[in-house]
């Protein structure tokens, strides 16, 4: 399995890839958000402000994950967010995904990269290092229809302590359906 940075030249590939994952495993309904989000996420989001790596076997894309910046008003820690993350239908529950993140991370923290954050079910990403948080330590961007999976990660050798908000994400992440 090969690993890719370079989300611009497959942007439609990714895109395509999130958006027919979600809808086998959610529906239509968020198959077309996600797919939406992903197109928005490589379009209008800052390259500073968004990491991309897809996973990549014999010219098939196998995965994907995001990551995207969020800021803290009081806090100078550098934070990125993990979502969405993806694995080809056909190709889950080969460790794929975990992979995937476990490569995304590594780069994230040789970038200096303080905290991930992601948003999803805390016993798969608990696998991972994703231990849960709470809004008031960690206070998110948007008000969670799902505080349970509200979930972090220190990147460096530093405990996770409590940041100081408010919280602001990429524009596209901006929306409360998305919480």
């Amino acid at each position: 399995m090969d690993y890719s940075t370079d989300y611009t030249t497959h942007a439609e590939a990714i895109a395509d890839l999130f958006a027919s994952t979600f809808t086998a495993s959610e529906g239509a309904e968020e198959g077309a958000l996600i797919g939406a989000l992903v197109r928005r996420l490589i379009a209008e989001t800052p390259a500073g402000d968004l990491r991309v790596v897809t996973a990549w076997e014999d010219g098939t894309l196998l995965g994907g994950i995001f990551f995207t910046r969020l800021t803290y008003a009081g806090d100078p820690r550098t934070v990125f967010m993990m979502a969405p993350v993806a694995v080809a239908t056909e190709h889950q529950g080969q460790g794929i995904g975990q992979r995937l993140i476990a490569h995304g991370l590594d780069a994230l923290r040789r970038e200096g990269v303080d905290i991930a954050v992601t948003y999803g079910d805390p016993a798969f990403y608990g696998r991972v290092g994703f231990k849960s948080v709470s809004e008031t330590d960690l206070p998110a961007p948007q008000p969670l229809n799902q505080p349970q999976g509200w979930i972090a990660q220190s990147l460096t050798e530093a405990p996770l302590t409590p940041l100081a908000g408010p919280a602001r994400c990429v524009a596209a992440f901006d929306d409360p359906a998305l919480w």
